[in-house]
């Protein structure tokens, strides 16, 4: 749920809105993502129509109330212009009737005017609207893109997230947000992870303090949101733990109904992090792409035993065969 206030703040511009009546309305809610054209309900049918969508007029809307008198103008537009619809928009920069105006002011019911297509700003609204709808999540961590894969660095507080980052910084990668990542599923297929305005292209360091990676390191080494690919957890290092020392096993953590791959990677003095960390990255792409470098070596282990079982039992089988000759 979003208001029609955070709609036109976040993405006025891009849908090049201007405001024309209806001011007092613009904390109203939005419900539903569905955007809805009037279509057949300007002429009265409004089966199936719901007054929880907002509203979109494009040429042929514009035209079909040109056409009509004043009076029935009003009628049709007051048969579907309900006090619940969210918000108006009017496509092509068409003025809107002097009937809508009025009623948007009547019922506080937000009018925009827009130059874009219909095509256009029912498209982009929609996008807009599946995307603020579609479910999320905070969660503490560190986003880094590295060799084009999203890597969710999570652990316990000054384990060295933060650190980890700075080093695959250093290395050509990219930083994507720390401290606190902002997870959210889109299109049902897949997770995305971007960081809080206010903390963005920002790294804090224990013993330096906050640094921006844009100004520092370059444009080149921050992004504003990547695809998450994999999550590994940094913990430190107990002898009493037994770590999965080939790889056979495949882990997997749940988050937003989504499966992600999962690493646990013990942390001790003397380990290069950063370089454990591409390494799991770059095993990682070419798992995905067919390769699985512990199930080939399982695999040619197995033939290796299974050739010396076979040798071992066709010596008695030999010997046997020479004392009945004898």
């Amino acid at each position: 749920m979003i208001t029609v206030q955070e709609i036109y703040d976040k993405y006025g511009k891009i849908l090049k809105l201007e405001i024309i009546s209806g001011q007092k309305g613009l904390q109203r809610k939005i419900r539903l993502p569905e955007i809805e054209r009037p279509g057949l309900g300007l002429a009265g049918y409004v089966k199936g129509y719901s007054e929880k969508r907002v509203l979109v007029f494009g040429r042929v809307e514009i035209s079909y109330l040109k056409d009509l008198d004043a009076e029935n103008r009003y009628q049709r537009l007051k048969g579907i212009m309900f006090s619940k619809v969210p918000a108006v928009f009017v496509a092509r920069n068409f003025r809107p009737p002097k009937e809508m105006i009025k009623i948007c002011e009547q019922e506080g019911i937000p009018l925009f005017r827009t130059p874009l297509r219909t095509t256009a700003i029912l498209s982009k609204l929609t996008v807009i609207l599946v995307e603020e709808f579609s479910p999320s999540l905070s969660c503490h961590g560190t986003l880094v893109e590295a060799f084009g894969v999203g890597v969710l660095i999570q652990g316990d507080s000054s384990i060295g997230k933060s650190e980890t980052a700075l080093g695959m910084i250093e290395r050509g990668h990219r930083l994507i947000s720390d401290d606190v990542v902002i997870v959210r599923k889109k299109e049902g297929s897949y997770l995305e992870g971007s960081g809080p305005e206010l903390t963005r292209h920002l790294l804090e360091i224990r013993g330096i303090g906050i640094i921006n990676v844009a100004h520092l390191y370059g444009a080149l080494c921050v992004s504003e949101a990547k695809k998450i690919d994999l999550i590994v957890k940094l913990e430190e290092w107990d002898h009493q733990h037994f770590y999965d020392r080939i790889g056979l096993e495949e882990k997997y953590l749940e988050m937003l109904g989504m499966k992600i791959p999962f690493y646990v990677m013990p942390v001790k003095p003397g380990r290069d992090v950063v370089l454990l960390l591409e390494t799991v990255v770059l095993n990682h792409r070419l798992k995905s792409m067919g390769y699985n470098s512990a199930k080939e070596f399982n695999i040619k282990l197995l033939e290796t035993i299974n050739r010396k079982q076979n040798a071992k039992q066709s010596k008695p089988d030999q010997k046997k065969l020479k004392e009945s000759l004898v």
